[in-house]
């Protein structure tokens, strides 16, 4: 069996993140595909998508995306959030492009099979979502791009 991973018909793996895509350059949402979902197990999907290199910025991982789907959504790069969209660090619901306030930042897309759908209220933080995968994650893959201002 091949192991689960996530991809985006966008940009590959650690290359630059177009500027269509960053908060102040449109602030399109990438598309996002995942492969070799569990099938007879996974109920959900929950994405993140953060900016570690912020910490250094501004003192915290920097929250872009939150999003919890039905697995079914990510083959075609449709991410709805049919269960929910949480709030990112730029007090939005939804995708939150790019935006290093210093140089070039690396994004990690993190995608997690979960063998349940958490209920969580539209607008949760990643705190609310970490806590309620917590025990429920079947397996999980990472995507990784960089994007400078």
């Amino acid at each position: 069996m091949s192991e689960f991973s996530i991809s985006s018909p966008d940009f590959n793996e650690g290359d630059e993140i177009p500027k269509k895509f960053g908060y102040k350059h449109g602030n399109e949402t990438p598309r996002i595909e995942l492969h070799n979902v569990p099938k007879f197990s996974c109920f959900s999907v929950a994405l993140i998508m953060d900016d570690p290199d912020a910490m250094a910025a501004v003192g915290k991982v920097w929250v872009h995306w939150l999003v919890l789907d039905g697995p079914t959504n990510f083959p075609t790069g449709n991410v709805a959030g049919i269960f929910g969209k949480g709030k990112n660090d730029f007090g939005e619901i939804g995708y939150g492009g790019p935006a290093p306030p210093d140089g070039r930042h690396t994004y990690v897309f993190k995608a997690y099979a979960l063998d349940y759908t958490p209920e969580l209220k539209e607008g949760y933080s990643k705190q609310e979502l970490e806590n309620a995968m917590k025990d429920h994650i079947l397996a999980e893959a990472k995507l990784t791009g960089t994007f400078a201002s």
